[in-house]
């Protein structure tokens, strides 16, 4: 029986906007796929939401990528209020699966600046029964361990829980850790598979 849903949190509960914010500080087409390489697109983007360098060290990395661009990538990301936004309906879908008896968690590779600069994209997190994100444990998806450290802070057990991740990697490596998984593509895809799962 499933007592547990795990969302990831980018493009599951919230959008990961990241072409959209560049257009907004008012980026061209050709500088914003330039910006991406060099930055969200590249491993470093990894280690930005592993939380394990300075943002000055990430800065520097994302500048050796590109040195051409280095006043480009320090416009794009010195704030990035609204790379990411709040879905409208995350708050009422983990409201209604806590009405239905049950528990709510939150997993997901977050940067340290991202939870602080876009923390008006994460109102679900007061209504979420507890959760990781990545920074604050220097662990990322989808490494064993983040896996087996969220069950084991809460206690939880694995074939009791579901994970709902928009990216295919992530999932299995829950399902490796005996969690069901679900591949995020919509909302509704994801409650028909819930349903299947006995998630009312």
């Amino acid at each position: 029986m499933i007592r547990n849903v795990i969302f990831d949190i980018g493009n599951v509960l919230t959008d990961f906007r990241w072409k959209e914010f560049l257009a907004d500080k008012g980026f061209d087409s050709g500088m914003i796929e330039r910006i991406g390489r060099a930055s969200v697109e590249s491993l470093i983007w990894r280690e930005f939401d592993r939380g394990s360098w300075s943002e000055r060290e990430l800065f520097a990395a994302f500048v050796q990528n590109d040195p051409a661009i280095e006043e480009e990538l320090h416009r794009a990301f010195d704030d990035v209020h609204g790379m990411v936004k709040a879905r409208e309906y995350a708050v009422p879908w983990v409201k209604a699966l806590k009405r239905g008896g049950l528990g709510v968690y939150y997993l997901s590779n977050f940067s340290e600046k991202a939870h602080r600069e876009c923390a008006d994209a994460l109102a679900f997190v007061a209504y979420a029964d507890g959760g990781i994100l990545s920074y604050q444990d220097r662990i990322i998806k989808p490494d064993p361990a983040i896996y087996r450290l969220f069950l084991s802070r809460y206690r939880l057990k694995a074939e009791e829980c579901v994970f709902l991740d928009d990216l295919q990697e992530n999932v299995e490596a829950a399902r490796r850790e005996g969690i069901h998984g679900i591949v995020f593509q919509t909302k509704e895809q994801a409650e028909e598979e819930l349903r299947e799962l006995g998630v009312r």
